[in-house]
Formats: structure tokens, sequence, C-alpha cells
């Protein structure tokens, strides 16, 4: 059984990794098992199709954020947590990039995932309604509810569709960095700043500058 467990992590390990460099449509389950030195076969044991695969990193990506995105209990919100919050979306953003740049032919190539996203997708935009209240309850943004509604609305766009914006002007999936995902965190927080209240300032700038990334290390001439 271990061995089992093992082959099958390795499988998904495998498929991550080149989703990630050569994107998802460029890769079949031969590819896969041959990129392992493993049979069609020994693949097919573990997982029927490359769906099966898809499925299980999105239920690992699913997870991830599901933990991130949650006000901390038994304490006020704190800068230090807006932090946590960027670092820890730029990181999953990065490790999963393949989902957010093929996410349309993604959900289009199997309703049973799509539906599973639709229902993330709203989590999330709960979780996030609720942790902009929260900053806006301890003083760090200063914003009514239909702000809140907004910048949640308007995050989330930013953030699923940043990769496919790279793609664009790059063209080549292999071509991206952290670097590049980074910029994409830093429009996140770029978004807020309207609303930052002046106590809250000092340190927000100061993650405005760890996080920016000049543009034209983004976008190719």
């Amino acid at each position: 059984m271990a061995a089992q467990i093992k082959t099958r992590e390795r499988i998904v390990q495998a498929s991550l990794e080149l989703f990630n460099t050569q994107g998802e449509r460029n890769v079949t389950t031969n590819h896969i098992a041959a990129h392992l030195g493993m049979s069609p076969g020994n693949l097919y044991y573990h997982f029927r199709n490359k769906q099966a695969i898809i499925a299980e990193l999105f239920s690992q990506y699913e997870s991830r954020v599901d933990v991130v995105l949650r006000v901390p209990e038994g304490r006020p919100m704190t800068v230090e947590d807006k932090t946590f919050y960027l670092e820890a979306l730029l990181a999953a953003m990065w490790q999963f990039r393949f989902m957010h740049r093929d996410l349309e032919h993604l959900l289009e190539s199997d309703p049973e995932l799509a539906a599973r996203y639709r229902q993330f997708a709203q989590r999330c935009l709960s979780h996030a309604t609720a942790i902009y209240q929260a900053f806006a309850e301890v003083g760090i943004l200063r914003m009514s509810a239909a702000q809140i509604e907004a910048l949640t609305l308007n995050s989330w766009i930013i953030m699923t569709s940043w990769v496919r914006f790279l793609c664009t002007t790059r063209g080549d999936p292999g071509d991206l960095s952290e670097e590049m995902l980074r910029r994409g965190i830093y429009q996140v927080l770029a978004l807020e700043g309207g609303y930052l209240t002046p106590d809250a300032e000092a340190a927000v700038q100061a993650l405005y500058a760890r996080l920016y990334v000049p543009l034209e290390q983004i976008i190719t001439p």
C-alpha cells in the first residue's frame, strides 16, 4: 500500500510540474508516464485519465487556499496579517499556476470540476469579504459594505486572471517566474490604496515596496 501511495504522489507531482512548464493542453498521460519512466498502464492503475489527475491537483489547491482565507480567531487583525495573506496566495498561485492559465479549458472539459470550482469561488469571495470587513473593523481600511464588496470582486478578478494576462503578453507558458506573479499580488494591494487609514499607511507602504516588480520585467516588448 505504501508503494502505491508513493507512486500516486509521484504521478501527481510530475503532472503538476509538466502542466506548469508546458501547459496542460500540451501534456498527455503518455507524456506523464514517460517522464516518470513507467508504463501508461501503471499510471492508469492510479488515475483513470488526465482529468482525474487534474481533479486531485485541484483538491490540493482548494485545500491550501481554504486554509489561508480565514479570519484569525481570538485576536484583531494587523497589517502583518495582510502580508501573510498576500504571500500565501502568491505561493499557491505559483505552485498551481497552470490552473489559472488554463482555467477556462479545464472547466469546459470537466463539468464536475466546473461545479466544484463554482462552489470554491463562492467560498473564496465570502471569506475574502470577511477578511476585508475585519481589516475595516480594526481601522486598517476605511470602507463601506458596498466598497468591500467591490474590492473583493476586483481582487478576485485580478488573482484569477493574472497568469493568463502574463501568458498573453509573453507567449511562452514556461517563461513565467514567481516575480511576475508577485506583481499580480501588488496589483491587488494597490486596489486598497484609497481606503487606507493614516495609522496603517506607513506599514502598508513598506509592503508595497516589498511586492513591487517593475513593469518592464513583466511585459515583453
